[in-house]
């Protein structure tokens, strides 16, 4: 046996502000990817059993929110089905949402399916779903990291009850400029930086500048980006890039705090929280990726759009 594969997701705009109805704007990362199969191989045996703790949890959901094929489902398990992902776990590209996709597309019953007209109150609907779902693995979530597995499609998210999917300028093959992954070679966990975040909310310092600046910035990057207005968007850019160093520093390893401030100061390359920060990949902008490269020489990077 063995399903068709779901992607990996970035989200390059929207980060904590989401959570606060900022902008956001979701791509997949088709370079990671994820499908179910079934083996006997011990080697596997890891995978299969957060599997079947998964599917235990997914029993527990009430059948208003989404309900599954249990018959097949348990019959898959008993044949040792497992998630073989490429995806790494733990830094912010969602490999628990494209499992999350995968056990939905191939189990859910009356599934709405990426054929049919996707309509604003479907699109809400599927993420209600995956949230639930999702909530496994992070105690809390959105929804967002499945629902972009699942469609496949960039999304615009425009408040929290308004998301859409959307098109997204064409990448430039031959274009010095990049959105970039820097691998901060650190795991990290959602649950512990979420907390972080909203115990900083309840300091009214910490909320005005979520309002008055951090939203503002990531709504005029997610329009930037979608208008391919390069110049204002690094402009912007730097300003979100300074923000988070100065007020998210426990979402930044310190192993990489002077290397933010560099890029700040030099220009050379920006840097932002990719999900919820605390390790896994950390998001860069350059104008100019070859000097970035240069500058950040040592560091794995990863090209994810080229401007």
């Amino acid at each position: 046996m063995k399903g068709p594969l779901f992607y990996a997701k970035i989200l390059l705009f929207g980060e904590y502000g989401i959570i606060k109805d900022s902008k956001g704007l979701s791509i997949p990362y088709n370079f990671y990817r994820g499908a179910l199969k079934t083996s006997e191989n011990p080697i596997t045996q890891d995978s299969h059993l957060k599997l079947v703790a998964f599917c235990s949890y997914l029993k527990k959901l009430p059948e208003s929110v989404v309900s599954f094929d249990w018959k097949r489902l348990n019959e898959d398990l008993d044949n040792k089905m497992y998630f073989d992902s490429s995806i790494p776990q733990g830094y912010g590209i969602g490999s628990s949402g494209a499992l999350v996709a995968s056990i939905y597309d191939k189990y859910a019953l009356d599934k709405i399916t990426v054929l049919e007209n996707l309509t604003k109150e479907k699109l809400q609907h599927l993420k209600i779903i995956f949230a639930a779902m999702e909530s496994f693995f992070h105690g809390k979530s959105s929804g967002l990291d499945p629902l972009n597995s699942y469609l496949s499609l960039p999304i615009l998210i425009n408040s929290q009850d308004h998301i859409e999917p959307t098109g997204i300028p064409s990448q430039n093959p031959d274009g010095k400029g990049a959105v970039f992954l820097l691998d901060s070679g650190i795991v990290g966990e959602t649950a512990p930086m979420v907390s972080i975040f909203m115990e900083s909310m309840k300091q009214e310092p910490f909320r005005k500048m979520m309002k008055d600046q951090f939203i503002n910035y990531t709504d005029a990057c997610v329009d930037d980006f979608l208008n391919a207005n390069l110049t204002s968007l690094f402009s912007n850019i730097k300003q979100l890039s300074n923000l988070v160093f100065h007020n998210f520093k426990p979402m930044i390893p310190k192993e990489f705090h002077a290397i933010w401030k560099h890029g700040i100061e030099s220009n050379d390359y920006y840097l932002k929280l990719c999900g919820s920060g605390g390790g896994g990949y950390i998001l860069g902008f350059a104008q100019d990726f070859e000097k970035a490269k240069k500058t950040l020489k040592g560091h794995r990077l990863e090209v994810v759009y080229n401007f």
